[in-house]
């Protein structure tokens, strides 16, 4: 056993297994180890079987009475079990020779399961079962029974069994035979940690989670504060903070453009705005100064609530770049958020002289050429575009920033080509993220500790705050009246159609078929439709007639979540808001309030609501705040979601929960800098032993 350091070196584990190991991400023993149990059972009491509950599950022993295998809808194997109190038919459809004649009259068994009510009394389907020796219990001491995540073709029997033989490892390992296990798990926290925060050892910790004691507090144990999982957490949030740092100081050790100059495309830029920046834009802007004058890649996140005029600060980031001689990327996550950009900035650029370029995927034939080669060749300095911007024939001359926009959206891979496209001058680009989901303080903390973060906190004067109500869709006659007496007043309004299909031609059937239903309800109201299907220049001239007020009322499916800007619009329907995250709700209800009229937002949900959407409403109707949203989006539906594919390694946590553990965080930071700083030899060991490939996926 020296030398057992693969998964096939255990007892039973070919091939075929091991590669369905792999499905549950276990490709080492080490993975094995940290394979840990989700809930525990206590199969320590034996209930007699007069005593069973239906769907209880539950411990019995008795004698087999009788076997035999039943011919009916499907092929059975019956048995019957009895003790002193009673009777219990067990059933097995799957089976074999082997199992039948192990079940002869007179055998001992324990079994576990649920029993159910069946044609003769309680019955128990499939329950896992040991043929107990001379009616003996084997086991010395009382355990809880752990559950582990399983996938289809491994039973928890053998994810037991397969375990059973790690932790003897662990025990031999634990009990100072290191020579058994040489690499296997060493403590890579540093001994002064262990002693000063109490906390077990690592073999210790794992020992105790596979196997705990039936007297231990099980509370504690589901709730995650058992100072075992206490110590697996810590160590797991560390592996993450300390990947990030990597990840930092490898981006640090690029070289990007140093850009010093004297702002004069910048204070050209403002000159010609109708408008100041607002205080925070300002604060924002100087942030990103200062990172550009660095010789090494900016990597900013910027974050700011919908209408914060993130566009803006984007654009004085470019100023500098495109003044130096160097190109920019703005890269949008759907077409119609591109081509606002694309309007918006090109209406500034152009009187400045700054060429803009326009790659999306609608861009085919001779128009792509074109594109390419004006990219190529340098001659389009600002160049804005979608996913097509990632795609292997695009070139750029000189590209000194790359500027994603609502960056969770884009999977890791992505954003790592686009990074790449301007390296071949021997320069990486500097980075500006944008989001107008504002993230979570704890998630901010976690997945993005990566990236020096600015908030713009102030709303451009002028806006009017947006009364919300949700209202059932049984009312519909009367918002339809409210719609109605709105528009005759002079305001605008959007109707949003949320059908969440997987298919976009549902989405805009139901955007049509509303459109023809609004059409007959108000005849005398000029009624637009747009939706994702429709061709770029139709959107736009719908989009255009409805901010020139040639429109009263749009319906619109949920593409129009970003970039659109109509300070008219006061009034926004939205169905089937239960169906949408809160992030998206909060998005569609900014493209009203953008002007000084009252506004409001009616959420028209299908009744009955379930608890979830419930609340999501309530946390609509009582706030406007994107970053109280945003936490309560994270509490509703857990850090997996609203990460999107930005952080491969954060949605696969294996003990840690950001949300239960976010008081953590803090310490865990600084403990992070601390092990950089004075134990460098342990960073590597401890993300590789959590993160293992997940880890490259953060080389963003």
């Amino acid at each position: 056993m020296a030398h057992l350091q693969k998964l096939t070196d255990l007892k039973g584990v070919g091939p075929k297994l091991a590669q369905q190991l792999e499905k549950l991400n276990i490709f080492s023993l080490t993975d094995l180890c940290f394979h840990l149990p989700f809930r525990y059972e206590d199969r320590s009491r034996v209930i007699p079987i007069g005593g069973l509950h239906p769907m209880r599950p539950a411990v019995i022993q008795g004698e087999v009475r009788g076997a035999s295998v039943v011919f009916g809808k499907r092929r059975s194997l019956l048995v019957k079990l009895q003790d002193h109190s009673g009777l219990i038919n067990l059933r097995f459809y799957h089976f074999n020779a082997a199992q039948k004649n192990q079940m002869s009259v007179g055998t001992q068994l324990r079994c576990y399961g649920e029993p159910r009510r069946g044609a003769s009394g309680l019955e128990m389907y499939h329950p896992e079962y040991r043929v107990m020796e001379d009616g003996l219990d084997d086991e010395s001491e009382p355990r809880l029974t752990p559950v582990y995540p399983a996938t289809e073709g491994i039973t928890q029997q053998r994810l037991r069994l397969l375990h059973e033989q790690t932790q003897e490892l662990l025990r031999n390992h634990a009990v100072d035979l290191p020579d058994l296990l040489p690499d296997l798990l060493p403590d890579l926290l540093p001994e002064q940690w262990r002693e000063q925060w109490r906390l077990p050892g690592l073999s210790e910790a794992l020992l105790f989670l596979h196997q705990p004691p039936t007297h231990v507090n099980l509370a504690e144990l589901e709730s995650g504060q058992h100072p075992a999982q206490k110590r697996l957490i810590l160590e797991e949030l560390l592996a993450h903070q300390l990947s990030l740092l990597q990840l930092r100081a490898q981006v640090q050790r690029d070289s990007a453009p140093a850009i010093l100059g004297d702002h004069a495309l910048r204070k050209s830029l403002l000159a010609q705005l109708p408008f100041s920046p607002t205080g925070a834009q300002q604060r924002v802007t100087d942030e990103i100064t200062a990172d550009l004058q660095q010789p090494y890649p900016m990597l900013r996140l910027v974050q700011g609530d919908v209408g914060s005029g993130k566009t803006l600060v984007a654009a004085l980031a470019a100023c500098d770049l495109l003044q130096a001689g160097y190109q920019v990327a703005l890269m949008a996550p759907t077409e119609i958020l591109a081509e606002q950009h694309l309007k918006n900035l090109d209406g500034w650029f152009a009187p400045l002289g700054i060429r803009t370029g326009w790659l999306a995927g609608k861009v085919k034939g001779k128009a792509r050429e074109k594109a390419l080669e004006e990219i190529a060749s340098g001659h389009a300095q600002l160049v804005i575009g979608t996913h097509a911007l990632f795609q292997d024939d695009v070139h750029f001359a000189r590209l000194g920033l790359v500027i994603i926009d609502e960056q969770h959206r884009f999977g890791v891979h992505q954003r790592l080509s686009l990074k790449e496209k301007g390296e071949h001058s021997g320069m990486a680009p500097h980075q500006l993220v944008m989001t107008a989901t504002p993230i979570p303080r704890t998630l901010a903390m976690s997945a993005y500790a990566d990236l020096d973060t600015s908030v713009i906190d102030e709303l451009p004067p002028g806006r009017s705050p947006i009364t919300t109500v949700a209202i059932s869709e049984q009312r519909r006659p009367e918002i339809i009246q409210r719609v109605q007496e709105a528009c005759s007043e002079g305001a605008q309004a959007y109707w949003v159609c949320t059908l969440i299909e997987e298919s976009e031609t549902l989405q805009c059937q139901a955007a049509e078929n509303t459109a023809e239903e609004l059409r007959a309800a108000l005849p005398q109201l000029r009624i637009g439709l747009v939706h994702g299907r429709m061709k770029a220049a139709e959107k736009a001239a719908i989009m255009d007639a409805f901010k020139a007020h040639e429109l009263d009322l749009l319906v619109a499916t949920t593409v129009i979540e970003v970039g659109v800007d109509v300070p008219n619009a006061s009034l926004m329907i939205i169905e089937n808001p239960e169906r949408l995250g809160l992030a998206q709700l909060h998005q569609l209800r900014g493209r009203v309030g953008r002007g000084s009229a009252k506004s409001h937002c009616v959420l028209l949900y299908k009744a009955p609501l379930s608890l979830t959407s419930k609340q999501r409403l309530q946390v609509m109707r009582d706030s406007q705040d994107g970053f109280y949203i945003a936490e309560q989006d994270l509490q509703i539906r857990g850090p997996g979601e609203l990460l999107g594919t930005r952080q491969t390694g954060l949605q696969m946590l294996r003990v840690a929960d950001l949300q239960r553990d976010a008081d953590m965080l803090p310490q865990v930071q600084a403990m992070a800098q601390d092990l950089w700083l004075k134990h460098p030899a342990t960073v590597g060991p401890l993300v590789q032993r959590w993160l293992g490939n997940a880890g490259r996926f953060a080389n963003v």
